[in-house]
């Protein structure tokens, strides 16, 4: 499979934009037509899912419906939208010498993503991988087996239709781990390996690999409440980046509020939470805040560095901006986080000092996805620094070469 996925590879380079546009219309036109087989292999899925008692957020990640199916047909629209970046010149100058040298992307080659739950990524990562000309093998967690491999079969046999290499797109359906291991040792043939899943996943990825990883790690993201914001605001970010979609990377996992502003802030934000659901976990001074509330429990040091992916938050009462991005920089995933201020000195020191992938001012973390960011699509959220780093669309697909020419010269 990953030899065969290194030759396909070979010839998407020569694939035109318009071929692979053409494709990817037609594989959203696909997903439509077939949903109903989608559907289908899904419920088999969440069957199988609520038999294993898997959690509430667990099962929400994997459902499908009609409309998530005609989102992931929308997103394969949206990428056949985006200009290819195959072949961009990023940047072009003469030397002395007289050469002439063209920096260009180029797709990367081979990609290994292995994945869990969420069955939209088998389409994402075909479309996406596709569009910047690379080839893609999938590997989806067991428990969203059946609607992985009814995507797939959709997405390969639109590209045969379409003439193009079969074998850019790959599923490896085994669900014994020791094919993974396999496949993570053939660095003669696959180029980068990105994990999307828990913590105990991406670290057997890391640890295994002999192929380059891009970590896509855990979500735990904060929204700090300054001293001097607009309380209003506030309620209405903190409350959406928690409740929204709690089980997704981009919510918030720990909310820290100055203490200059806790009084006022927490009573009524800590109502509305509990009045949603929502389990809290408080320091001590948001326990002497909301005595009164049930629902509020004294949380422990390891709440702080916890992604719930559900109806729970760590809350925390700081005595200063410092020792919000202090917190931050050390429980964080550094993924997503965010300050509520109407202090433009306070907002500039925490998105220069916070050292995550994104950092926002009075806007909810939720927006960290690539459709969000006007990117089309996403392949995931990296929280590694190189190559690529938050929302991995079609750049961070691709890497470059240097194009050299010239008219006969040697080195002296």
């Amino acid at each position: 499979m990953a030899a065969s996925a290194q030759e396909a590879s070979r010839q998407l380079v020569n694939v035109s934009a318009e071929v692979k546009n053409k494709a990817l219309q037609d594989m959203a036109e696909n997903l439509l037509c077939q949903r109903k087989v989608i559907l289908s292999a899904n419920r088999r899925d969440i069957r199988q899912a609520k038999a294993k008692e898997l959690s509430a957020a667990f099962i929400d990640r994997l459902t499908l419906s009609e409309k998530r199916i005609k989102e992931m047909a929308d997103s394969l629209l949206e990428i056949a939208k985006l200009e290819d970046p195959v072949g961009q010149l990023i940047k072009e100058w003469k030397t002395k010498t007289g050469l002439c040298i063209k920096k260009v992307r180029t797709p990367i080659g081979v990609i290994a993503i292995i994945y869990e739950s969420r069955p939209n990524v088998t389409s994402d990562c075909v479309g996406l991988c596709f569009k910047a000309g690379n080839s893609v093998i999938l590997r989806g967690g067991s428990e969203s087996l059946n609607s992985n491999l009814a995507i797939f079969k959709v997405l390969k046999e639109t590209l045969k239709k379409n003439a193009i290499p079969e074998n850019s797109v790959n599923m490896l359906s085994l669900s014994d781990r020791r094919a993974v291991d396999i496949l993570l040792k053939l660095n003669d043939y696959i180029d980068l390996v990105m994990p999307r899943g828990g913590e105990g996943l991406i670290k057997r990825v890391t640890s295994l690999s002999r192929i380059p990883v891009i970590k896509h790690y855990k979500g735990i993201c904060h929204v700090y409440v300054d001293e001097w914001a607009d309380l209003n605001m506030a309620e209405r970010i903190c409350f959406n980046a928690k409740v929204q979609r709690p089980g997704v990377c981009n919510a918030m996992e720990s909310m820290l509020v100055h203490k200059g502003a806790a009084a006022r802030f927490l009573p009524g934000m800590l109502k509305k939470f509990l009045e949603a659901g929502v389990q809290i976990r408080g320091c001590d001074m948001t326990l002497k805040i909301s005595r009164y509330a049930k629902g509020v429990v004294k949380a422990k040091e390891k709440d702080y560095s916890t992604e719930y992916l559900d109806l729970v938050l760590s809350v925390k009462v700081v005595e200063s901006l410092e020792e919000a991005i202090q917190h931050i920089n050390h429980y964080g995933s550094h993924h997503s986080d965010s300050i509520v201020t109407e202090d433009e000195e306070n907002a500039g020191k925490f998105l220069k000092e916070v050292d995550s992938a994104c950092v926002y001012l009075n806007a909810s973390t939720r927006f960290t996805d690539g459709y969000q960011f006007g990117m089309g699509a996403e392949i995931g959220i990296s929280t590694d620094k190189l190559h690529a780093r938050g929302p991995m669309a079609l750049e961070e697909l691709t890497t470059y070469k240097y194009m050299v020419y010239g008219r006969g010269q040697i080195r002296e």
